[in-house]
């Protein structure tokens, strides 16, 4: 995707942004980004919600309308994409909603499954008494459990470190941190994600990447694909970026 990095010039007393929004996919309906990890998908100065709006208004980012889709973990790379008009939102939104959106996530793990393919079925909890806690798997029929679907694929990748794995994931549901506690539920925490076990740490963020998302076009009607390349960081891990 193209950088518009030229329009991120901080002028005096305003907040940082991220520099260069990294554009994959724009016409006058959507906005598709490459979020990097460690940055917010909304919520602060320096989100990506932010950026979009300054990168479409320079002069007057709050004027900008950006409607929020769908959403991505802080320490999560890859593919967001964005609306540009109210009736954009709608009708992207509701395809989130009817999980017809199909969205595919690359994770390098510890450890792995010990089959090629398969799916995760879990129902997932999480304690907010005290704030938003971790995500557990929990037993079927646990108070406020919801469940959560993932397909799995592995993938060989020559010269990934010892005792690492290669997942592409496929996830049917869009729960809180679906595919870290699915995972790490499993004893295969994401590379990184020490939230959820991980013995290492990885850049700012985690090995869970964003790979591809596809949605109909809101107006168009036809399908609309749209992939995020890798980050360098991959590189360390054996996994090229492209």
């Amino acid at each position: 995707g193209r950088h518009a990095s030229n329009r991120f010039r901080r002028r005096k007393g305003e907040p940082p942004v991220p520099e260069p929004l990294a554009i994959l996919f724009e016409d006058v309906h959507c906005l598709a980004v490459a979020k990097p990890a460690g940055v917010l998908s909304q919520g602060d100065a320096e989100s990506l919600e932010a950026a979009a709006r300054l990168y479409l208004r320079p002069d007057e980012p709050e004027a900008a309308y950006i409607g929020l889709v769908h959403r991505l973990d802080r320490p999560v790379s890859g593919t967001l994409l964005l609306a540009k008009t109210p009736k954009a939102a709608r009708r992207l939104a509701d395809q989130f909603a009817r999980r017809v959106a199909r969205k595919e996530y690359w994770a390098v793990v510890a450890g792995g499954p010990p089959t090629a393919e398969g799916a995760w079925d879990d129902w997932l909890w999480q304690d907010d008494s005290g704030g938003p806690g971790p995500v557990q798997v929990v037993r079927a029929g646990t108070p406020r459990a919801k469940r959560a679907l993932t397909r799995y694929r592995r993938e060989p990748a020559a010269g990934l470190g010892e005792g690492l794995c290669w997942l592409r994931l496929w996830p049917e549901t869009g729960r809180t941190h679906q595919l870290r506690a699915q995972s790490s539920g499993r004893g295969w925490p994401i590379v990184g994600d020490r939230a959820y076990g991980s013995a290492v740490g990885f850049g700012p963020g985690i090995a869970l990447h964003a790979r591809a998302l596809v949605v109909e076009h809101p107006v168009r009607r036809e399908p609309l694909t749209i992939e995020a390349p890798l980050p360098d960081a991959w590189g360390a891990l054996g996994l090229r970026p492209g």
